[in-house]
């Protein structure tokens, strides 16, 4: 019998028995390694703070059950295809966390070899970093902030530094995310302290207070992408100030539609297959700050969100061989 993590209701988690469903000839059987725990979208969830406009967007690919709960819920899973398409190889999944599962072969992307599989449960969210930058846009040269160095973010963060001439700054009120700016190879900035006059900042902090903040650290007709999901909570914007006479644009990115920018060219395949290709920079690894056994995960998810504000990934180590 196999094991998932379930929402029982908001705030109250556990694991509960699955029994799989008989493989069909177009199904691949999976058998989990890690899985991984962002503090974003999924305290979000645990919290019950997906409003009922939402319920149907933000749905994870194999969810079971309904917001706010009982449900299950996540979407960054990585493992072992025991039987179909694949056999042997190590795959990315939108796939809860589970011991065991069955899928359609084709929701299954095979991890590069030069990627490693504790590695590659940050797809998902180097994924939603792809899509970003493909909404920014950035130009050579460009004076860039990320406001917010939560896991999208810090991803974000990344895969700009790689942009020619560029000046990218990591900006967060976590003094402690300095260590991180450096492992990912740019500066880091408190919200006080982060140089302005930027062509583009990408705000990723999901507060009323850094959305404003990116709003001041731009110059005349530069962009806020707004990546954070708020969830219930109104957010206050500051449309007064700079943003007209400085002919500024806020513009929403979201991961569930590929970037206009790409859309002609580029499928969910292609996003996916470039962040997994991003993974082999070992630099990604400042993204996971702690791990835990499946068994543990009931006990160590609470206190993680709820007592750990500077916790970004959490990777889920799973012994079901």
């Amino acid at each position: 019998m196999e094991r998932a993590f379930w929402l029982r209701a908001p705030g109250e988690c556990e694991i509960r028995p699955v029994e799989l469903a008989a493989p069909g000839p177009d199904d691949v059987v999976v058998r989990t390694l890690y899985s991984g725990v962002s503090r974003g979208t999924e305290a979000l969830v645990f919290r019950g703070g997906v409003p009922a406009s939402q319920h149907a967007a933000m749905r994870a690919p194999f969810q079971e059950g309904e917001f706010p709960g009982p449900v299950k819920y996540g979407y960054l899973n990585v493992g072992v295809v025991e039987q179909g398409r694949h056999a042997g190889r190590t795959v990315f999944c939108l796939y809860p966390h589970q011991t065991r599962y069955v899928v359609p072969a084709s929701a299954v992307t095979p991890v590069p070899d030069g990627v490693p599989a504790a590695r590659a449960i940050l797809a998902g969210t180097v994924e939603t970093a792809v899509n970003a930058v493909w909404d920014a846009a950035p130009h050579v040269g460009d004076r860039i902030a990320v406001v917010g160095a939560g896991m999208v973010g810090a991803s974000v963060a990344r895969v700009l530094a790689g942009f020619p001439a560029t000046r990218v700054q990591l900006v967060d009120t976590d003094e402690s995310k300095r260590t991180l700016a450096a492992a990912l190879g740019v500066a880091f900035a408190t919200p006080a302290d982060a140089e302005g006059e930027c062509d583009l900042v990408v705000h990723a902090s999901a507060t009323d207070a850094g959305l404003a903040r990116g709003l001041e650290l731009l110059a005349v007709e530069g962009t806020v992408v707004e990546l954070s999901w708020y969830g219930d909570r109104r957010v206050s914007v500051p449309l007064g100030e700079w943003f007209h006479s400085r002919r500024l644009t806020l513009r929403s990115s979201q991961v569930g539609m590929v970037s206009p920018a790409r859309a002609g060219r580029k499928g969910y395949a292609d996003r996916l297959a470039v962040a997994l290709e991003l993974l082999a920079d070992p630099a990604f690894d400042a993204l996971v700050t702690r791990e835990c056994l499946f068994d543990e995960l009931p006990v160590v998810l609470p206190g993680l969100i709820s007592d750990e504000p500077s916790a970004l990934c959490l990777r889920v180590m799973y012994d079901n061989t």
